[in-house]
């Protein structure tokens, strides 16, 4: 099947302190306000806890501490977007704390850039691309990709080790 080049994609945009990011909106399950999670014990830092969804146990993860930005302040607009990540054939659910989500963007490829290959603070691998919109970059990112799979192996244990306690 040939793609068309012309077709847009729609991405969630949010921020983390200046800089707006996006992830394909075909991954995003929801978006919650901030509610009360659960502190792991021996988790990574970057790992915030668990929170209960419904009856299911969704690990959260503070995408700043991930990417090495500086900790951000609480407040209102602070917005959890439960995610859906390959691995290992399987969808594992993973909640993102972000300072802010601002809109779905409908992009086209002539909108996309690949990522810089040097002068950026993230690592390149999990970045899909450069998203233009205006005089705006927006870094959009392979979400399947932030993770390594030793840490999505720790995120699926705390997923179903916490399992027992919701139920």
């Amino acid at each position: 099947m040939e793609k068309n080049e012309t077709a847009s994609q729609q991405f969630l945009s949010f921020a983390l302190g200046d800089e707006v990011f996006a992830v394909n909106v075909l991954q995003v399950k929801e978006i919650l306000d901030v509610i009360n999670i659960t502190r792991v014990p021996q988790m990574p830092e970057y790992m915030l806890g668990v929170i209960n969804l419904r009856g299911s146990v969704v690990p959260v993860i503070d995408l700043r501490c991930k990417f090495g930005m500086t900790k951000g302040e609480k407040h209102q607009d602070n917005c959890i977007v439960v995610l859906e990540i390959d691995f290992d054939s399987e969808r594992v659910v993973i909640g993102a704390l972000t300072d802010a989500v601002r809109e779905v963007l409908d992009l086209t490829a002539e909108q996309i850039e690949p990522p810089p290959r040097m002068g950026m603070k993230l690592k390149s691998e999990f970045i899909r691309g450069m998203g233009k919109q205006g005089e705006n970059f927006i870094i959009i990112l392979d979400i399947d990709k932030i993770f390594s799979s030793d840490e999505l192996c720790v995120i699926a244990a705390v997923e179903n080790s916490e399992a027992a306690v919701v139920d």
